[in-house]
C-alpha cells in the first residue's frame, strides 16, 4: 500500500519516504538540473520569470455570491 504524506509538510528537512517516494522522478530531474546549471544561469533564468510576472495583468479574485 502507498504512504499518503504531504511532502510540502513532512519533508522539509529531507524526503522522509527514502525510495519509496512518489515523488521520485522529479528530485533526480531537480539534481540533474542543479548539477548541470551554473547558479549565473538559474539567477537569469530567475529574473526573466520575475520580469513576465510583472508584465503580467493583474487576476482579479471575486468572492463568490452566497
Amino acid at each position: 500500500m502507498e504512504q499518503k504524506i504531504n511532502c510540502a509538510e513532512a519533508c522539509v528537512n529531507g524526503c522522509v519516504l527514502g525510495d519509496k517516494c512518489p515523488n521520485i522522478e522529479f528530485r533526480e530531474a531537480t539534481s540533474k538540473f542543479i548539477e548541470e546549471t551554473s547558479l549565473d544561469k538559474m539567477l537569469e533564468m530567475a529574473e526573466e520569470r520575475l520580469r513576465k510576472k510583472i508584465a503580467e495583468p493583474p487576476k482579479w479574485v471575486f468572492p463568490e455570491d452566497p
